[in-house]
């Protein structure tokens, strides 16, 4: 008989979903990733560092061109310099590079502080590391901190505190305030963060994001992990990075070194040149994913749903209490996708303890025009 280290775990909601979409015919709107490829300059590469010979091991850290570019990125986004040698580590994906940030500092018993509604592999990451999460429910309209909460959370066994900005699934973002507020309780505490920051350049209406990076203060004692398949359209190649100080990042790749070892070695040479020869990719981010929001937000103006436009990442919420507020958003998602065609993500699956009454679903808005045109039609029937 196997006892599990994850007895409550079961095959995520996006997995479900998502196959529930295939099986039914519906637009997808659940999954995060978008149905469009990345640049193609970016895809030929890719096929050019193959046919080259790039197909054996990348260096552990990852490929010192890449990391480079990294590092140059960081400088122009957000004015801050860091050792691409010592402080950034390329790993298979964001979940991966959190999973080992988790294990290189959690021990048997510690806490680490998570934000509902927070994404799904935060828990199972430091259950199997031994630790416990502490869940602070962000707030119920706006999704901001609660630092009271936050403050009565905080005990000598806390270790580590997650934080996802822009934050998904509500698209909210974080503001200097707040981590100032953040640096100022956790002072003169044994406290380490991850910063999830993978949607860092998915922020929208001007606003820029701001970087735990940029915190001088906070970045001594923080993980701050970011996704190229995010930025580039190629969620598929499951590709991410790492910035840390030094000593943290020393005990990063001693866990990273065992799980994976490296990355992809042709898609990290694909990355390199595509960000040299177009490190404006990056600026325009935001409008491209802007428009998509505006026109999703748009079309589905005459729905009976509810919204705010979204802050950040590819991802708007919507609330269906004007439609069926006599089912739970599970059962809303599944009739959704059964009956009307189209796949959502439930919000409650992102809570320890779901609000009582809450009714929200989050659609994926990285899509082609014609596939936001087409579910936007079927959900302002509903």
């Amino acid at each position: 008989m196997i006892t599990s280290k994850l007895p409550n775990v079961g095959t995520t909601i996006f997995t479900r979903m998502s196959q529930l979409a295939t099986d039914t015919g519906a637009l997808n709107l659940s999954q995060g990733f978008p149905d469009f490829n990345g640049p193609q300059a970016l895809l030929d590469a890719v096929g050019k560092h193959i046919a080259s010979g790039h197909n054996q091991y990348a260096p552990m850290a990852g490929l010192p061109a890449l990391r480079q570019q990294v590092a140059a990125k960081l400088a122009r986004s957000y004015g801050v310099t860091v050792n691409p040698d010592s402080e950034v580590t390329i790993t298979p994906g964001a979940t991966q590079a959190i999973f080992c940030a988790i294990q290189a500092v959690i021990r048997s018993g510690d806490e680490v502080i998570v934000f509902d509604p927070c994404y799904d592999s935060y828990a199972p990451s430091v259950a199997l590391a031994g630790g416990r999460c502490v869940h602070v429910q962000l707030g119920l309209q706006d999704f901001s901190l609660d630092f009271e909460q936050i403050q009565a959370a905080l005990s000598p066994r806390t270790r580590m505190i997650i934080l996802n900005t822009p934050h998904n699934p509500s698209g909210a973002l974080i503001s200097r305030a707040e981590l100032d507020q953040l640096a100022e309780l956790i002072r003169h505490r044994d406290i380490y963060l991850i910063s999830d920051e993978v949607y860092e350049h998915l922020v929208f209406d001007g606003v820029p994001h701001v970087s735990v990076l940029a915190h001088e203060e906070l970045y001594q004692r923080a993980f701050v992990v970011s996704s190229f398949g995010k930025t580039y359209h190629v969620t598929g190649w499951k590709t991410g990075y790492v910035i840390a100080p030094p000593a943290l990042s020393a005990e990063l790749r001693k866990v990273h070194q065992y799980v994976s070892f490296c990355g992809v070695t042709p898609l990290q040479y694909a990355l390199a040149d595509y960000m040299a020869e177009r490190p404006a990719h990056v600026e325009e981010l935001p409008a491209f994913y802007q428009a998509k929001r505006d026109l999703f937000c748009d079309l589905l103006a005459s729905s009976r749903f509810s919204f705010t436009r979204v802050a950040g990442t590819y991802f708007q919420l919507v609330d269906y209490s004007r439609i069926r507020p006599d089912l739970n958003d599970v059962d809303m998602s599944l009739w959704m996708t059964r009956e009307h065609g189209v796949a959502s993500i439930p919000v409650s699956v992102f809570y320890q303890n779901p609000p009582q009454g809450q009714r929200l679903v989050r659609l994926c808005f990285a899509k082609r025009e014609e596939t936001l045109r087409q579910a936007a039609e079927k959900l302002c029937v509903i």
